[in-house]
C-alpha cells in the first residue's frame, strides 16, 4: 500500500475528516497537493478500506476483519466506456458498487467495473461471455501490459472505450479492433499518442432481463 494511504487510514481511525478541505486533511499527513488526497481517497474506497458519503462528504473506514467473512465482494463501478468509439469521457469517479459473490469471480483484487454502452463487443468472448449494451464489464487494473487478443480498457485523448488488442510491430501501430454484429472500423493507434490502457477485461456481468 502506498505511504501516503497508510496514513489516511491512520488518521481516519483516529479523527472524523469528512468535514475538512483536501488541503487541511493532506495539512494532517504531511501532503501539500490536494489533488494527490483526493485520488489516494479514491484509491483506499476502491480497494474498500473506506466508504465516502457522496452528499455529506463523511469518510468511515470499513472493518477489514468482520469483512473478510463476507461471502460478496463489492466491485466499484467507475462510469462507463463506449464500445464502439470512443465517445464517453473517462470519469474516475466511483458511481457505486457491484456486489458480486466472491465465487463468481476468478480475480478479486486490483478490480473495477464499467458498464458497458454500444455494440461492437457483441460477438467478443471475455470468459466465455460476449458484450451487450448495459452489461458490466470487470477490468484487472493490475494488467497494464496486454499481449495479442486481450481485450482492454483504453483511454484515447480522455475517451474511453473497450476494444480487443492487436500489436502491429510492422506499421509500427497498435490496432483496437471490434468483434461485432454490426461493421465497425478498427481504430490504429501510434505508440507515442495520447493513450493509455486502464487494464484488462476479465469478466462480464451480464445486465439482468
Amino acid at each position: 500500500m502506498h505511504a501516503l494511504q497508510e496514513k489516511l487510514l491512520q488518521l481516519i481511525s483516529g479523527e472524523s475528516i469528512g468535514q475538512l478541505t483536501l488541503r487541511e486533511i493532506g495539512e494532517k499527513v504531511g501532503e501539500k497537493f490536494p489533488q494527490k488526497i483526493k485520488h489516494h481517497l479514491s484509491q483506499l474506497q476502491a480497494k474498500g478500506f473506506i466508504t465516502i458519503d457522496s452528499k455529506s462528504g463523511k469518510i468511515d473506514r470499513i472493518d477489514q476483519s468482520a469483512k473478510s467473512h463476507d461471502f460478496l465482494l463489492s466491485v466499484p463501478i467507475l462510469g462507463s466506456a463506449n464500445c464502439g468509439a470512443a465517445s464517453i469521457y473517462a470519469d474516475e469517479n466511483i458511481e457505486g458498487y457491484l456486489k458480486i459473490s466472491k465465487t463468481l469471480l476468478t480475480k478479486q483484487k486490483h478490480l473495477f467495473a464499467i458498464r458497458a454502452q454500444g455494440q461492437s463487443l457483441n460477438r467478443s468472448n471475455i470468459n466465455g461471455n460476449a458484450v451487450e449494451s448495459g452489461d458490466y464489464i470487470i477490468i484487472d487494473s493490475s494488467q497494464t501490459s496486454p499481449r495479442d487478443n486481450d481485450y482492454v480498457l483504453c483511454v484515447i485523448d480522455g475517451l474511453a472505450t473497450v476494444k480487443k488488442f492487436r500489436k502491429d510491430s510492422q506499421h509500427e501501430r497498435l490496432v483496437l479492433l471490434a468483434e461485432s454484429t454490426q461493421n465497425f472500423t478498427p481504430i490504429f493507434i501510434h505508440q507515442n499518442d495520447d493513450f493509455k490502457i486502464n487494464g484488462k477485461a476479465i469478466d462480464v456481468v451480464k445486465k439482468f432481463k
